[in-house]
């Protein structure tokens, strides 16, 4: 949970139900259930959106159109209900009602008519009115106010006493909704729960450290923001106001806190030693047709360091398309099979698994050395054999899908993990691989940019290296966005470059025609690319239905250049590394993530050949869309597009955060509180290597704590 709340009595209000709370019964549950929020911690973790002022009497004519206000008025006319007989009750139709304050009318409008107001509405009675101003047909009109009934005797421009309304005099917190959930019963909602279990909150992280940082207790935070009588409501709504920083530094800590007790844990663990003979690293450079590049060179040398070191590696090389990164993990696998040990490569993609085989078999095989592949679709006899020369060591090196993570792949000895595209896979599944082992090395690769705010989230607990160099010799890559006018000239340029012996990518965000989606489908496409428009040449089909057999024909073909157009889905989207493919067309490009566009874009342009990627616009592209073509257009750096990503998309969905666990994160904002990060990491690696954070009795709290949120997700060992 974003906050350690923990009842007094050691009930965890993490785990208490709403139905706790009075008033809250299963259908009420069942509403706030769809937006995620369950327990008494949910909804204390549930910020106001905004607040409205209601301790301000104002006069009518000076709250100005589009604002909120509170005046006093007088009832001027009984309601009149359009097309009906006034005061009549009806149960449709809108009623309006004009009320005045020191001259200035204002029309009062509901939508739905309410049989009692017909009552209530008595000329020359008073009333308090609180909406928003419009301006309508030249008249003062509020839509749906909130009124209530002032009995008093007094002139009405005399002045009122606001303590004595049930409605007014205070400041209200707006809270999100749901179908069926009132705006009033949420704010009863949260108002119980705040006054009986505020106060129940546990502080856990230490008071040195939030006076360091001019943070505010999180009880006193949570009271500030749920129950306020600030007089400046729009300050409670600023992210910098001390109250919600407080939250926010509390989340990113103790994510911050799980990653150091991660690194921590690691350091005392007993590693591979492993030394570094050359014995198959150098074979492997005299088979490469080219030299390895200097950042490849720098790289692998971190690597390497690592792995001479007795505590597990843990590190994370980045490096943007192409860039060489499957090179310098062979290395690394070498270098743990010239130790004695195994090594395993996990892909995300069948696809990518069967390319990664393929290259580095014949590798393999001229060093004596044994590769194999395991996905889901090998048959159970290939399997079993596999698995039982696996088991005996006969295997040295193992490349794969999630198959990898099954119960039954064991290894003899595995000395190093390699896990490619790694935003692709949970931390969970990382810790599946690692445990076939007696503490392996772990090499992690992704060819996603992750911005700095990112990477210390989702990877803090790993080393950096970044590989920031492409090899020599290729050619640049053309991208353009093309509207659907300019489809006959795209359909040139694939038969021009076909001509030169080079081959092309059409890629659809579909498989198959949905009626419910108007967008290209793969199917009925490739049957328009193969029949009608390209039917000279030769045109396949690849997806994620087709069997690992049929994935790995149609990519051996278009290697071994047997095909010169194939139509894909995204399954092409990572890894595909062929030196002719020059022409990369995306059909409805804009609906696909700019990350995602990078990443098809890398595709090509991996010879010396100038190479294509054309961006094909939807008719109906939104501005959001058009903004991410233009973001490809103009830059071709892959920290640059993360980056805009980013700022377009937001950390969740860019690279899917859920299954990092990072969707824990209920209030922090990678994007916004990168400085506020950077400090609670700095604050949380001090704290974990106190020699006595695991004994001293003030810092129990944070243990509990830490341990409750991010133990099962992170693995963390027993904690205090």
């Amino acid at each position: 949970m974003p906050t350690p709340v923990t009842g007094g009595s050691g009930s965890s209000l993490d785990s208490l139900s709403l139905a706790s709370v009075p008033g809250v019964g299963p259908r009420t549950l069942a509403k706030l259930a769809k937006i995620n929020i369950r327990t008494v911690a949910d909804a204390l973790c549930t910020l106001p959106l905004r607040y409205e002022d209601r301790r301000r009497l104002r006069p009518a004519d000076d709250i100005a159109f589009g604002e909120t206000g509170l005046f006093r008025a007088t009832v001027v006319s009984r309601p009149q209900q359009s097309g009906r007989a006034s005061g009549r009750p009806v149960k449709q139709g809108p009623v309006q009602v004009l009320v005045e304050d020191a001259g200035t009318k204002v029309v009062l409008k509901w939508f739905h008519g309410v049989p009692y107001l017909m009552r209530e509405f008595v000329p020359g009675r008073q009333l308090l009115v609180f909406g928003t101003m419009k301006n309508f047909a030249g008249l003062r009109q509020i839509d749906h106010p909130e009124v209530e009934f002032v009995e008093t005797s007094a002139a009405a421009n005399t002045p009122f006493d606001l303590s004595a309304s049930s409605r007014f005099g205070e400041i209200l917190p707006i809270y999100p909704l749901t179908e069926g959930l009132a705006q009033s019963t949420a704010q009863s909602i949260w108002r119980k729960v705040a006054q009986r279990y505020v106060d129940a909150v546990v502080d856990a992280i230490p008071l040195a450290i939030l006076q360091r940082h001019g943070l505010v207790k999180l009880s006193s935070a949570l009271r500030q923001l749920h129950l306020p009588v600030e007089d400046d409501p729009a300050l409670l709504e600023r992210e910098d106001h001390p109250a919600r920083r407080s939250l926010i530094f509390d989340e990113l800590f103790f994510l911050e806190l799980a990653l150091a007790l991660r690194c921590r844990g690691r350091q005392k663990e007993q590693g591979y030693a492993f030394q570094v003979t050359h014995r198959y690293t150098r074979a492997l450079a005299a088979l490469l047709p080219y030299r390895l590049t200097a950042a490849q060179r720098r790289v692998l040398g971190e690597i390497k360091r690592d792995m001479m070191a007795e505590s597990p590696m843990r590190r994370l090389v980045q490096g943007d398309v192409g860039s060489g990164k499957t090179v310098v993990a062979i290395m690394a696998a070498l270098i743990a099979i010239e130790n004695g040990t195994q090594a395993a490569l996990l892909a995300p993609t069948e696809v990518l698994a069967a390319q990664h085989f393929l290259k580095v078999r014949p590798w393999m095989e001229a060093m004596g050395l044994r590769a194999a592949l395991l996905t889901g679709s090998v048959r159970s006899g290939e399997r079993a054999a596999l698995l039982e020369d696996l088991a005996a060591g006969r295997i040295h090196l193992l490349v794969g899908t999630h198959a990898l993570l099954e119960e039954t792949v064991r290894f003899a000895r595995l000395g190093l993990a390699i896990i490619d595209e790694q935003h692709r896979f949970g931390v969970l599944q990382r810790g599946v691989l690692q445990d076939k082992g007696e503490h392996p090395d772990v090499l992690v690769m992704t060819a996603t940019p992750v911005p700095r705010t990112l990477a210390l989230t989702l990877y803090g607990d790993l080393a950096l290296s970044v590989i920031d160099e492409i090899p020599p010799g290729r050619g640049s890559i053309i991208t353009r966005a093309v509207g659907e006018e300019r489809r006959a000239d795209v359909y040139r340029l694939i038969r021009r470059e076909v001509a030169k012996g080079r081959q092309a990518f059409v890629v659809y965000p579909l498989i198959e025609s949905s009626e419910k989606i108007h967008l290209q489908s793969a199917e009925e496409n490739f049957v328009a690319l193969r029949d009608e428009i390209f039917p000279d040449l030769r045109v396949r089909l690849l997806h994620g239905r087709l069997t690992s057999a049929e994935k790995e024909e149609v990519m051996r073909a278009f290697r071994s250049h047997e095909i010169d157009i194939l139509a894909a889905t995204t399954v092409v989207e990572v890894g595909i590394d062929l030196p002719h493919a020059t022409v990369m067309v995306v059909e409805n490009a804009d609906r696909f993530g700019l990350s995602q566009l990078h990443q098809l874009r890398g595709r090509v342009g991996r010879g010396t050949d100038d190479s294509f990627c054309l961006l094909m616009v939807s008719e109906a592209c939104g501005e959001i869309g058009r903004e991410r073509l233009r973001i490809m257009e103009r830059s071709a750096d892959g920290f640059s597009v993360a980056e805009a990503d980013l700022r377009l998309r937001g950390p969740g969905e860019l690279l899917g955060l859920r299954q990092h666990g990072v969707a824990n994160l209920r209030l922090a904002d990678l994007r916004r509180d990168g400085a506020l990060l950077e400090t609670a990491r700095e604050e949380a690696f001090q704290l974990a290597q106190r020699p006595d954070f695991d004994s001293h009795p003030a810092l129990k709290a944070v243990r509990e704590t830490v341990q409750r949120r991010w133990g099962h997700l992170l693995q963390l060992a027993d904690i205090g």
